[in-house]
């Protein structure tokens, strides 16, 4: 099997590493059986390549050679749309690889390119957690699924954020190798296979700095006073806009209506508490502005991903 890795401008090192130890250890796999290696790996570059893939197989894109497999590699951190505009010329050229029968597969925030090609338009689609509303918002025509950890149609993956990139490598595997064979490599990599979501990740820090100052000073609103306020009307109090307006401007810039972004901010306020603190769920509830349980649970439940007991029991150490 053709296997292309893509060294994209900006692209996250950690993402490459990963690939080539996965995929180097499956062919190792097959060579200690007496077979030859199953994946034949190649480094694609546009540009020049630092001197730490040297000793890989480098090869520049033509239209001749074809591929059964391309990666896409995460970006690095708060790069993304600087990262789309360095890579344009990839985009014309994946869908040519596309065409002739390769699959292609975009670990984390690297869905951003592999979107701007167009094959994933109306098909389901995941990235980083974090990247939720500025990947919706950049493609509308992508069913973004993003509490997913891998995602998979017609040739074309994606997976969510860090070591979900392994879940996505490992259904490679197994589609192009076989079951005994992924479960082999995750033996050795340590990756738990029943991971089926990836919400509880996720951090919900909405960006402020979009240069609508009406939204921005709503957003401080909510920040300061979501303990409180329960409705539009009284979180748009001294706003000076109507309900209608504010809600269609908030909602354009943020991804989100007001009464959402009250609502995770109200639950990040908790997951937080639940994180840090010794407070009992109950108490957690009330500082994060709920006042009934049972709607506290099912909200954070919804938007989590797991109950408020079970997120403690995983991420607080102070607890036992």
């Amino acid at each position: 099997m053709k296997l292309g890795i893509l060294l994209t401008q900006e692209h996250r090192l950690l993402s490459v590493a990963a690939m080539l130890d996965v995929f180097e250890t499956v062919n190792k796999f097959y060579v200690e059986e007496g077979q030859v290696p199953f994946f034949d790996i190649t480094l694609l570059h546009m540009d020049e390549v630092a001197q730490t893939y040297s000793e890989y197989n480098l090869m520049q894109p033509d239209s001749e050679r074809t591929y059964d497999i391309l990666l896409i590699p995460a970006f690095k951190h708060d790069i993304v749309p600087k990262a789309i505009s360095l890579n344009m010329q990839w985009i014309q050229w994946l869908r040519q690889q596309y065409e002739k029968g390769a699959s292609v597969a975009s670990f984390c925030t690297g869905a951003f390119l592999l979107a701007s090609t167009g094959l994933l338009d109306n098909k389901p689609a995941t990235t980083h957690i974090n990247a939720e509303y500025a990947f919706a918002h950049a493609f509308p025509a992508v069913n973004l699924k993003v509490d997913a950890v891998v995602t998979e149609e017609e040739r074309v993956y994606t997976s969510g954020g860090a070591t979900n990139s392994f879940h996505l490598m490992l259904r490679l595997i197994e589609n192009f190798c076989s079951r005994r064979m992924a479960v082999r490599t995750a033996k050795v990599f340590s990756v738990d296979l029943d991971r089926n979501q990836q919400t509880y990740f996720g951090t919900f820090a909405p960006a402020e700095d979009h240069g609508d100052d009406l939204v921005k000073q709503t957003q401080e609103v909510i920040r300061k006073n979501f303990r409180e306020a329960n409705t539009i009307e009284e979180i748009i109090t001294d706003v000076p806009a109507s309900r209608r307006n504010l809600v269609r401007r908030f909602k354009q810039v943020t991804g989100i209506t007001p009464i959402e972004y009250l609502q995770k901010t109200r639950i990040e306020a908790a997951k937080q508490m639940l994180e840090h603190s010794r407070q009992s769920v109950m108490e957690v509830m009330f500082e994060s502005g709920y006042n009934d349980l049972k709607s506290f649970r099912s909200l954070f439940k919804k938007n989590v991903g797991m109950t408020p007991t079970a997120y403690r029991e995983k991420f607080n150490n102070l607890v036992a």
